[in-house]
């Protein structure tokens, strides 16, 4: 772990994920300074087994489908050492994980996972026992966690640590909570000690023959009734409550099929991929967002803002195989960024003077510079679709969400 070559990849790993400072306000662009300094010190901590981990911060982000989700976020020095220690640690036991398990492993990925349950459903298994962990993370049971690493680590020193980082509580606020229980989402190690937590729930599943799929704590399996799914759900339900000391939650946890749940927000509905109507929504929001009327900022910035959210949105849900509400949302997305230019152009003469610029005749520029109807209105009129057409808002940089996800689905666009 404290191998300088080890060092120096968790290093350049945290940089590159930026983030937030923990606890003691150190930001990134601080942190060589502060270790160029204090590192043989900190070393020798380690080494003598002494090296106490600061409490992380407590920070809430909103949930696309309504809640919050607490993060813990560590002092960079920290996120450097549980970098250096998930390094070391996923050789040794990523070869072990199921092949059912995709979650935060290397050469693995959300889509994978997507794509294993599609297969599934074809294969005739559309039944689907949506198991949801009640804060998985938060609730972690930390003794049987060290049990599972102490079967592999012979470090005790390492051990320690692990154990130290686990219970080092958090602060919120002024106010120190102590972390008697759960793995603190946020942590560079977290992911990885979970999926060692729950390769123990994979191995059951395999034990027992089931089909299914997991990325992290989200998990389905698929059967092929009803009545096998109930039966599944009740017998794993018990074994995540005795055997992983782990709590299910009943409210979202269901039994259904497939094209009535949610995975990764996709479901399978006529054995296709689909994203949900949830992550469509958020989708829509976060372009109204963008689009809003009242972010006075300049077209160029607001495109470039637009066009990067589309590519990382489609980059991850391009996989959906139902075409129809594409180009309505293709559509759609125009017809915000016509209402931000009406919108930006505001007085009458000015909007004439655009409307004649783009093409349009004076007589009916003259009727729509004058126009009191509403900006949304105004967007899908004939002659401001001719003035800022599909074509001439491309070479402006608006991105078409019709041709990204033509291109995610490997068609030419």
């Amino acid at each position: 772990m404290l191998d300088s070559d080890n060092l120096s990849r968790a290093w350049k790993r945290v940089k590159a994920n930026k983030g937030a400072p923990g606890i003691d306000g150190m930001t990134i662009a601080d942190f060589p300074a502060y270790a160029r300094e204090h590192w043989p010190a900190v070393r020798e901590q380690i080494i003598q087994g002494r090296y106490v981990p600061q409490p992380v911060r407590r920070v809430e982000l909103r949930k696309p489908g309504g809640g919050t989700r607490k993060l813990g976020i560590p002092v960079i020095l920290d996120r450097v050492l549980q970098q250096a220690i998930a390094q070391v640690l996923t050789p040794i036991f990523d070869p072990t994980f199921s092949d059912s398990s995709f979650g935060f492993r290397p050469g693995r990925n959300a889509h994978q996972a997507i794509r294993q349950v599609q297969a599934y459903v074809k294969d005739g298994y559309r039944i689907a026992v949506d198991l949801d962990l009640a804060k998985f993370f938060d609730t972690v049971n930390q003794d049987l966690l060290m049990s599972l690493l102490g079967r592999t680590i012979a470090d005790k020193r390492l051990l320690a640590l692990i154990g130290r980082y686990l219970r080092a509580g958090v602060l919120v606020g002024e106010h120190f909570e102590p972390s008697e229980v759960g793995t603190p989402q946020g942590g560079p190690a977290s992911p990885l000690l979970a999926n060692i937590l729950l390769h123990q729930l994979d191995c059951e599943l395999a034990r027992r023959g089931h089909r299914f799929a997991r990325y992290a704590d989200d998990l389905v399996i698929l059967v092929r009734s009803a009545r096998a799914g109930e039966r599944v759900m009740r017998s794993i339900t018990r074994y995540l409550q005795t055997s992983l000391k782990l709590k299910v939650n009943p409210a979202k946890s269901k039994v259904a099929p497939m094209s009535e749940c949610s995975f990764l927000s996709f479901t399978i509905q006529g054995n296709k991929i689909r994203w949900t109507d949830q992550a469509l929504a958020g989708f829509k929001h976060r372009v109204r967002e963008l689009t809003g009327r009242s972010w006075g900022v300049a077209m160029e910035h607001r495109l470039q803002k637009l066009g990067q959210y589309a590519r990382g949105w489609m980059g991850y849900f391009g996989i959906s195989q139902y075409y129809r509400p594409v180009p309505l949302l293709d559509d759609w997305v125009r017809r915000r960024v016509r209402m931000c230019y009406w919108k930006q152009w505001r007085w009458v003469r000015t909007k004439i003077r655009h409307l004649l610029d783009l093409g349009v005749s004076l007589k009916t520029a003259i009727q729509h510079g004058v126009s009191s109807k509403s900006y949304w209105h105004m967007a899908r009129t004939p002659a401001l679709q001719q003035a800022l057409s599909n074509a001439w808002l491309t070479a402006h940089g608006l991105v078409s969400v019709k041709a990204l996800w033509s291109k995610a689905q490997g068609y030419t666009a």
